[in-house]
């Protein structure tokens, strides 16, 4: 039962800069903003925050990750797949995401074979136990769904979805069968009123056609990821993509930083011709530090900064795609800076929106209300000489907030 004013515990973010340049005190009562006002206005009788210096930001969420797999890249062999040892690795990689500022994830789980649900019930621990940290759901994965492996494949999907998994996925480019895999996954989504949420490469457009025009029939939400391909595409037939799946309101997460497991292609699909048709676009981060992606790094405002500086987005269209379209891309309700929205919010060092993507290591992040994440990062300079006497620099050096800048 959610907090009542009276008794909800308070929190103070006195002196914030948002991106529009306001200056701004907000208080927050339980899961949700009570009041955002200017520098000064506002009191409390619970705990005041400083954050002059802070750009403050509805906090951004991890739409795509595998995090069963997370960490696993420098391994001398299999890594360890008992569900304590999943368990282990998810819960440390969640917490490394959530430091980042992500107070939401979804995560790719396989179900089938040798390990049958032992992933997935390791990633349902973890889960369990990030409560109050952020908010963890599973996407289950099966293996085939068609031809003679197909019905034990359905069967194990069913029994995951009865576990926990919250969300069906589905691999059909490495089904024998594509379409028949993907309806498969479509009609156990439509029948128990759940979302979807299929990997797809995009390569195919007769294929993501008949994907798009399936999704559009149900009555619940669909995503496809990361479509790579679809860069790959002559502009015309790329665009006739864009029209199919927007018409189908079916979300796109891409990838910036390097992709998934058994996604061949890397790379981005061509975000804005995606965004001009009207489709939904989230970024995700895919694989982090695993035998796909050793370096990945799981952090939303890389995968944000990559969009703008790779793929052309500005700035606020950038972190949008992480932020506002990867929240709906979970089902998540919207949040701004704004009085009687959730308390979902990520504070960095600096003053502008672009800096904060490229430099952005000092970092406080509040969920439900509460501060779950902080990361503090120093820089000093060691000059006596000119260059600290034409930047107005003590000649002992400086130290500072680190690299995202601001006093």
């Amino acid at each position: 039962m959610p907090d009542s004013p009276s008794d909800a515990p308070s929190l103070l973010l006195s002196g914030a800069r948002l991106t529009d340049g306001r200056t701004v005190d907000v208080r927050i009562s339980g899961p949700r903003i009570e009041a955002v006002g200017t520098a000064g206005s506002l009191t409390t009788r619970g705990t005041r925050l400083d954050l002059r210096g802070h750009l403050l930001l509805p906090a951004p969420v991890e739409p795509h990750a595998h995090l069963d797999t997370a960490l696993t890249g420098a391994a001398d062999g299999p890594p360890p797949q008992r569900p304590e040892d999943v368990r282990r690795r998810v819960t440390e990689a969640a917490l490394l995401q959530t430091a980042h500022g992500a107070t939401a994830l979804r995560t790719h789980v396989r179900v089938g074979d040798a390990q049958g649900l032992g992933r997935l019930d390791g990633v349902l621990g973890a889960a369990r136990s990030l409560t109050g940290l952020t908010e963890l759901t599973v996407v289950a994965v099966p293996g085939p769904l068609t031809g003679r492996a197909g019905a034990d494949g359905l069967a194990l999907l069913r029994e995951a979805l009865d576990r926990g998994a919250a969300v069906i996925g589905g691999d059909p480019d490495r089904d024998p069968d594509p379409t028949g895999h993907a309806e498969a996954a479509l009609g156990l989504a439509a029948a128990r009123g759940l979302p979807a949420d299929l990997h797809t490469d995009g390569t195919d457009t007769v294929r993501l056609a008949r994907l798009a025009s399936m999704a559009g029939e149900l009555r619940t939400e669909v995503a496809l990821g990361p479509c790579t391909g679809l860069s790959l595409l002559p502009g015309d037939e790329a665009a006739r993509a864009a029209e199919r799946l927007s018409a189908a309101a079916v979300t796109v997460i891409c990838l910036p930083q390097g992709g998934c497991s058994g996604t061949p292609l890397r790379g981005s699909p061509p975000v804005r011709l995606l965004s001009a048709a009207g489709v939904r676009v989230a970024a995700g981060g895919g694989a982090l530090r695993d035998g796909f992606n050793p370096v990945g790094r799981g952090d939303p405002l890389e995968a944000a900064y990559l969009l703008a500086s790779q793929c052309g987005l500005a700035p606020e269209d950038a972190y949008e795609s992480v932020s506002t379209s990867a929240r709906a891309a979970l089902g998540l309700p919207a949040t701004h800076v704004q009085a009687g929205f959730p308390a979902e919010l990520l504070a960095v060092r600096g003053d502008g929106l672009p800096g904060a993507l490229s430099l952005a290591y000092s970092r406080i992040v509040v969920h439900r209300g509460r501060v779950v994440a902080r990361t503090s990062a120093v820089r000093e300079y060691r000059d006596s000489g000119a260059a600290a006497a034409a930047l107005d620099l003590p000649r002992q050096g400086r130290a500072d907030s680190g690299p995202g800048g601001g006093p």
